[in-house]
């Protein structure tokens, strides 16, 4: 395990428990799983203390071992067709205006679980019309149809994170390639959806190599950005290099506005679906055209 101490903006105040625990009890009984567990988000107390949740489908076993994700790698157990129906009605239960929806990478399905996806959209539009849906998809391990078939659902907003700079994608993510993510990005953008994607620092990226990122999804035309401090999960994983200041944020967040994106969340704490509702709330004032 990484010996650097976190430092002080890095702690986090505990929560609503009780709250909390109603949000727990509630995944538990729809059989679920949430990517606030599996991925241990430092952010799960200040989220389930607000009533949010981001569900993650498709189960919680990973094809791909990225070394900077908790989340459990290894066989998947088959697909759980019923699992978008309980979804939708924990999405109703707990009386959501924005759900977000994420999944486990299953390069062992044909088409990457896209149909769970889309059902889980469906269902949730059925069942509780209300509410928005985001999703944040793996990248289907390069299958076009697939994708096509998730963006024809029509997400109201559709995520695919890059993770990290183009250049650590071999030491980090060497299952998946930069290009192919990016490409998400651009068909989404293309296809006139809100597109959204986030990024983690501290792994060894310079300040240079993060804003030329920037600039390129600047070039896309990307609506919502998240930029958050990578956190070492286990002993196993990847090293942190360098804990980023809460001003260097705030400059990356500046710089990212001034090109053009709209929607910036850039904090140490900042996770992909953190402020989800919140940045749906205020899409329309920031939209990029």
């Amino acid at each position: 395990m990484n010996t650097k101490r976190r430092p002080e903006w890095l702690k986090v105040r505990i929560r609503n428990e009780r709250v909390s625990r109603q949000v727990r009890d509630l995944v538990n009984s729809y059989n679920l799983h949430t990517v606030c567990q599996s991925a241990r988000c430092p952010n799960i107390a200040e989220c389930w203390a607000n009533r949010t949740v981001t569900f993650m489908i498709l189960g919680n076993v990973c094809t791909r071992n990225c070394r900077f994700c908790a989340v459990i790698t290894g066989t998947p157990a088959p697909l759980d067709l019923g699992e978008p129906e309980r979804v939708a009605n924990a999405v109703q239960k707990l009386k959501l205006k924005h759900a977000v929806i994420t999944s486990v990478t299953r390069d062992d399905l044909e088409d990457g679980g896209s149909k769970i996806f889309v059902k889980t959209i469906l269902q949730i539009r059925d069942i509780h019309p209300s509410c928005s849906v985001e999703i944040l998809i793996p990248d289907f391990n390069g299958n076009k149809k697939a994708l096509a078939k998730v963006i024809d659902a029509r997400p109201d907003i559709l995520d695919h994170n890059l993770e990290v700079i183009p250049r650590l994608y071999p030491k980090v993510r060497n299952q998946a390639i930069f290009e192919r993510s990016l490409g998400i990005l651009k068909l989404s953008k293309e296809k006139k959806l809100v597109t959204k994607t986030g990024f983690m620092i501290g792994l060894g990226e310079s300040i240079d190599e993060i804003m030329e990122l920037i600039d390129l999804l600047a070039e896309i035309k990307i609506d919502i950005l998240t930029i958050g401090q990578y956190l070492q999960p286990s002993r196993h994983h990847v090293l942190v290099e360098k804990f980023y200041h809460p001003n260097e944020f705030a400059m990356l967040k500046l710089y990212a506005e001034q090109r053009g994106i709209g929607l910036v969340e850039s904090s140490p704490l900042v996770r992909s679906s953190y402020h989800a509702a919140e940045q749906k709330r205020d899409l329309n004032k920031f939209l990029v055209n």
